[in-house]
């Protein structure tokens, strides 16, 4: 029997539809279906300015709007070869890694409901409303953020911002303590995840798998010390390896990922304060718009803002990869210049897309009642998958 689970499914994590092959219970193979959304968005960056562009890598992957905005302006700073200030390359640190707590919070709970295990979604969200609040005080909103720029950032942090994420950081620890209190050593939950879905660390590479995925097979390839960028080889933090390459395992390395990211943005805070007064955009003129403040006086300054704003700023001709460490694994932007104001071509490697792909591989042969658990596992967003 063929049966059609999706794209309207709860536990599908989206409009993912799966066309799941089933002898009896289990499954004999399946097919992930893909492109429901209709996004269109590297199309539609085509027709936008590259400022004007940011907005629409938030959608992408809408767990993790500040990795989507980071490796677009990262693609873009490298092709411009664009300077960035020290203490904007810092902040970009502290809130992606705010980022990632945030999108394993909602992978947490969601892959725990998934399970039967209510109480700690309940938890996951009590505890992300929290980083929710940070991103609307910081940039008045809650999820769209985009708060990055080619640069740096759109605008200074408010005084309060670092009093609150100091405030959180202290708080949030004791909750992962509550939910591997609840999960970790869980008979049932054991029963459920260990030995399941298991993906050696050979085929996790061949499968090009990369995040938490890869990591939980035993491979220790992470791009925050990988390829280092915005000053990450400077702090002080591990990286989680699992050993079975199963779904407890990259349950682990998730949750002691988090435990990671408070321990780099405690470090991030630290030098923030240091940096006090310090920019938080390149001073190019041509590339951020000038201050208010100077507007009123220059008039080199009144033209750089009225062209910045009216056409944007022009790259060179070229093309230019980067590639960064989101939440779910290695996201890339490949962006090709023609000299105009708008990317003539712009491309993502995204995590999701690729990881989906493990989906076949894990769940052959398993029962469908199985099969919820192994996509949770993927923390896949459709949003990214979109073709």
């Amino acid at each position: 029997m063929v049966l059609s689970m999706g794209p309207q499914h709860p536990s599908t994590h989206g409009v993912l539809r799966l066309a799941v092959e089933l002898n009896g219970e289990n499954v004999v193979q399946l097919a992930p279906d893909v492109g429901f959304l209709h996004t269109g968005i590297e199309k539609t960056i085509e027709t936008k300015t590259y400022t004007k562009s940011i907005v629409l890598t938030d959608r992408m992957d809408y767990l993790a709007p500040m990795s989507n905005n980071m490796v677009y302006v990262a693609a873009i700073e490298k092709l411009m070869q664009q300077d960035v200030p020290e203490r904007a390359q810092t902040l970009r640190v502290l809130l992606l890694e705010l980022t990632r707590i945030n999108s394993h919070l909602v992978w947490l709970g969601t892959h725990a409901l998934d399970l039967a295990a209510m109480s700690v979604f309940f938890y996951a969200m009590r505890e992300r409303e929290y980083i929710l609040d940070i991103f609307e005080m910081l940039t008045g909103a809650r999820m769209m953020t985009s708060y990055f720029r080619v640069g740096g950032l759109a605008w200074d942090i408010p005084a309060d911002f670092i009093p609150t994420v100091e405030d959180f950081l202290t708080h949030f620890l004791p909750k992962v303590d509550e939910y591997e209190d609840l999960l970790t050593n869980n008979l049932l939950w054991k029963q459920r995840t260990k030995g399941v879905g298991v993906v050696n660390a050979a085929d996790a590479i061949a499968l090009g798998l990369s995040g938490a995925n890869l990591r939980a097979s035993g491979v220790d390839w992470d791009l925050r010390k990988t390829m280092p960028y915005s000053g990450y080889e400077t702090y002080q933090f591990d990286v989680p390896v699992g050993q079975a390459g199963d779904i407890y395992d990259r349950y682990r390395c998730r949750v002691q990922e988090m435990r990671e990211s408070v321990k780099i943005a405690r470090q991030a805070i630290e030098r923030v304060k240091q940096m006090h007064g310090q920019p938080y955009v390149t001073e190019n003129r041509k590339v951020a718009p000038p201050p208010k403040s100077e507007i009123t006086y220059s008039m080199e300054s009144l033209i750089h803002h009225f062209k910045l704003w009216t056409e944007g700023f022009r790259p060179p001709r070229g093309s230019a990869y980067a590639a960064i460490e989101s939440p779910r694994g290695e996201i890339g932007c490949y962006v090709v210049s023609d000299g105009t104001p708008k990317p003539w071509r712009v491309h993502f490697r995204a995590p999701s897309f690729i990881n989906l792909q493990a989906l076949p591989h894990i769940a052959k042969g398993k029962l469908m009642a199985d099969l919820v658990a192994l996509i949770a596992s993927i923390d896949p967003v459709l949003g990214e998958v979109d073709r």
